[in-house]
């Protein structure tokens, strides 16, 4: 209804616009006409005359009344007067006006520089109504003897632009009309001839305007694909649960124990005092994986990095895990200073992690770092080798760590299924080609089994650097890399999510209490309305971006000043990196610089918390805050979006949320902004806290049904089946192979007919 409410305001302001155009040039023309019409007629009417106007003027001056009377039969002249060369009226006609004198005339005709000898004419109003004045001279050889004034009604003139107008505003009303419905009507026909040729396609049948529907119908037809088979599966084993992956698991892959391979533990023991604590590390990975391995059992391999690590290992650096419930083991690896700076700080993040992410950072790579690189990653294969229970593993490698790894395991364990997950972009082929070893890091991913990313552009990205620089065979409709000597590397895409329900929540207070006590602690008034950021202190999330954008809301809106504030959780985050240093300084001078200049007394507009925040502190402040701004500037998923929708199930609250994050493809009910653009954010910002209770609810509860129904189970379970169904097409070609070759019967594996 808004939708055609709009159309037609603007159908109307359109045609209105056109009316008033054709109105004021039709009225133009028609006065240029009359002018010409009316000096023609006067025209005719004194040459007419003329010889008796001069015979008369000359010798009979009592006459020219009767002649007057002549030249003003015609209706439309009101009256006409004979004027001698002094400006003395000799006679005028009856119903001459008196206010148009001899007298007046020639002082007017001289006052703009004209001779009444010459002829001239005027435009007056009388009490009676517009006229028109024309002076014709009356000449006897070449010498002036008088002049006649004629005095047309132009009354008449005003009743044809009258009905002109109305004329004019009938047909506006009638073409407008006409107009709205043959749009309609069109409209409606394009709609049915539309949703006829997409209901032929997606019956299999062609389309008659195939040329315009075919790339909305391939992607139609795969999510209608991909919604039949979830329907299907849930239709088996309901919604994707804990259980239910555990249950794909057990029928699937034979109950097989994942190892799983990444760099970020999820537990975290550090020292306390004379006790030791357990951290749960900010990190989206961790946030997503840590409840599929508490679901799945298995073991987790990673970068042992408190520093009460090692006394809570055992000798083989093995820890069950979580604490209390100890579900599945926790397999650290140990590195020297030397080689976490080379390999994690050097060529992970100062080398790949800019590479892949379009944030304006130039990445550095050293030899150095690489060799660092090389030897953990083989030393973490290997660690995921150990701790196999056989020799056809389920593998899952995560991200931009590990890039070496499958081909590794691949070389030790060649029928392990290994499922690699880069969680950052991938970036184009020519960017990619920046890092001077990308020939190798490409050769160790296509190691693996499986390689999945967020969303399909990566896996368009990967294919394109693949057949750039790899020797391949891209096949495109199977979406996967063949190789001759190595078999192939299934490339899909498995937009990465959270659990659900999420853990955090069961101790978590409800909404109004942690809405009151999150004011309080901030020295806030109740009513006060708080914003919310949560990040890693990296320049890939946008935080200085999103503190600009704050500044410029309180600018544009003087209301919320006193009223409004930002809050910024930001996790301190590879400080060994001088980029990481400089940024942590800029964001504090630009908070610094916005308190100053909006802040009073009592009241910062924004409070910048660098610290660690364990997850049931984050989710009291999501459940307290009005908006949460996700402003990264580019972000493989981001599943602060996806937590803070999952955090109010008050169903109120508004998501801002940058078009750069692969969130933003899952949740378009959230205020979609370019991060870049501080003045379109500033306004998101403005809208998302003057938006009604009933609109949030609305927008709040289908963000909330998208990532109850696609939560992190269903993530880990598609890739399990995708797993599981090539592991059982490898399995059958080995058997056939050994079959074809001679080494084994099939009398003995086929059943037997009745005799």
């Amino acid at each position: 209804m808004r939708t055609l409410a709009v159309f037609f305001t603007a159908l109307i302001v359109c045609l209105a616009a056109l009316s008033l155009a054709g109105y004021t040039a039709l009225d133009t023309v028609t006065r240029e006409w009359f002018e010409r019409d009316l000096a023609l007629r006067e025209e005719l009417a004194i040459r007419a005359a003329e010889p008796g106007l001069e015979e008369a003027f000359a010798r009979a001056p009592a006459s020219l009344s009767r002649i007057l009377d002549g030249i003003t039969r015609d209706e439309r002249i009101l009256g006409a007067a004979a004027c001698d060369p002094s400006g003395r009226r000799v006679a005028a006609t009856a119903a001459y006006p008196s206010e148009v004198g001899c007298r007046a005339i020639h002082e007017a005709a001289a006052a703009v520089g004209a001779s009444p000898s010459a002829g001239w004419s005027s435009y007056e109003d009388l009490e009676s109504g517009p006229v028109h004045v024309r002076a014709f001279a009356i000449e006897q050889n070449g010498v002036g003897i008088g002049t006649v004034l004629l005095v047309h009604d132009l009354r008449y003139l005003e009743g044809r632009q009258g009905t002109t107008r109305d004329v004019v505003l009938v047909l506006f009303f009638l073409v407008s009309a006409l107009a709205a419905l043959v749009t309609v009507l069109a409209a409606r026909l394009a709609r049915r001839d539309w949703t006829l040729g997409l209901r032929r396609a997606l019956d299999g049948r062609a389309p008659e305007a195939s040329h315009e529907l075919e790339p909305l119908l391939r992607d139609v037809r795969a999510l209608v694909e991909q919604l039949a088979e979830d329907r299907a599966l849930e239709g088996r084993g309901g919604p994707w649960s804990a259980e239910r992956l555990r249950a794909t698991l057990r029928s699937h892959l034979d109950g097989d124990r994942i190892v799983l391979l990444a760099n970020r533990e999820p537990y975290i023991h550090v020292e306390k005092g004379e006790g030791v604590e357990v951290l749960h590390p900010a990190s989206g990975l961790v946030t997503a994986l840590e409840p599929v391995m508490r679901a799945c059992s298995g073991t987790w391999v990673a970068h042992g990095s408190g520093s009460a690590d090692r006394k809570t290992a055992d000798a083989h650096g093995r820890v069950l895990v979580p604490p209390g419930e100890q579900s599945y083991t926790l397999r650290r690896v140990w590195m020297t200073e030397e080689e976490e700076n080379g390999y994690y700080y050097g060529f992970a993040n100062e080398g790949l992690w800019p590479l892949c992410h379009v944030a304006h950072a130039r990445p550095i790579f050293r030899a150095s770092d690489w060799d660092h690189y090389v030897r953990v990653n083989q030393r973490f294969a290997d660690a995921v080798c150990e701790e196999a229970s056989s020799d056809d593993p389920i593998v899952l490698v995560q991200d931009y760590h590990f890039a070496l790894a499958p081909k590794l395991i691949r070389e030790r364990m060649p029928r392990a299924t290994i499922l690699t997950f880069w969680h950052i972009p991938w970036p184009n082929a020519e960017r990619i080609g920046i890092c001077p070893w990308r020939e190798e890091i490409l050769e160790g991913l296509l190691g693996s089994s499986i390689l999945g990313f967020h969303t399909q552009q990566h896996c368009n990205n990967f294919f394109e650097s693949v057949d750039a620089y790899v020797e391949s065979r891209i096949d495109r409709e199977r979406r996967a890399v063949v190789r001759r000597d190595r078999g192939e590397t299934l490339v899909r895409p498995y937009p990465i999510s959270i659990e659900w329900p999420v853990r955090w929540m069961d101790g978590v207070a409800s909404v109004e209490v942690c809405r009151r006590a999150v004011r309080e602690e901030l020295g806030l008034a109740p009513d006060a309305l708080l914003g919310l950021g949560v990040d890693r202190m990296d320049y890939t999330k946008g935080i200085e971006e999103r503190l600009e954008a704050v500044d410029l809301l309180l600018e544009r809106a003087p209301a919320l000043r006193g009223r409004f504030t930002f809050v910024q959780l930001a996790a301190p985050s590879r400080q060994h990196i001088e980029r990481y240093r400089d940024l942590d300084e800029r964001v504090r001078r630009l908070t610094d610089r916005i308190n100053a200049r909006w802040g009073s007394e009592g009241y910062l507009p924004v409070m910048l918390k660098v610290a660690h925040h364990e997850p049931p502190t984050v989710f009291r402040y999501y459940r307290a805050s009005d908006v949460c701004y996700v402003s990264s500037l580019h972000d493989g998923m981001n599943l602060v979006a996806k937590e803070y929708v999952a955090a109010r199930d008050d169903e109120q609250g508004v998501l801002v949320l940058s078009q750069f994050t692969g969130a933003a493809r899952d949740l378009t009910e959230a205020l979609i902004v370019n991060p870049y653009d501080t003045r379109q954010a500033a306004q998101a910002l403005e809208v998302a806290l003057a938006m009604p209770a009933s609109e949030q609810r609305l927008r709040m509860r289908a963000m909330r049904r998208l990532v109850s129904e696609l939560n992190v189970y269903r993530w880990a379970g598609r890739m399990i089946l995708d797993a599981a169904e090539l592991r059982r097409k490898e399995r059958l070609s080995g058997l056939l192979s050994i079959v074809s070759e001679g080494k084994l019967s099939l009398d003995g594996l086929l059943p037997r007919g009745p005799a």
